[in-house]
């Protein structure tokens, strides 16, 4: 399978569900090449970027299990390279 390299950017609006994602980053580590957090306390949400490494199937696994997390949102975007 074809090897994608892409983006995803989580957006967290619920603190409480933060334990449950962290354990799904920790899972996904192997096709995480990249994570950056940013706290946006006036805003009332916090958003983690992921830089991702991987087959379609793996990262769509990853953003599927991200979005089903009360309160977090999941958006990503991938590229084919060679």
């Amino acid at each position: 399978m074809e090897k994608r390299i892409g983006a995803a950017l989580i957006l967290i609006e619920n603190k409480e569900s933060v334990g449950k994602l962290n354990q799904i980053i920790s899972a996904y580590s192997g096709i995480i090449l990249g994570r950056q957090g940013l706290p946006l306390r006036d805003k009332g949400f916090n958003i983690i970027s992921l830089i991702l490494e991987g087959n379609i199937d793996d990262i769509n696994s990853l953003t599927g299990k991200i979005g089903r997390l009360e309160g977090i949102q999941v958006k990503s975007i991938l590229t084919k390279y060679h």
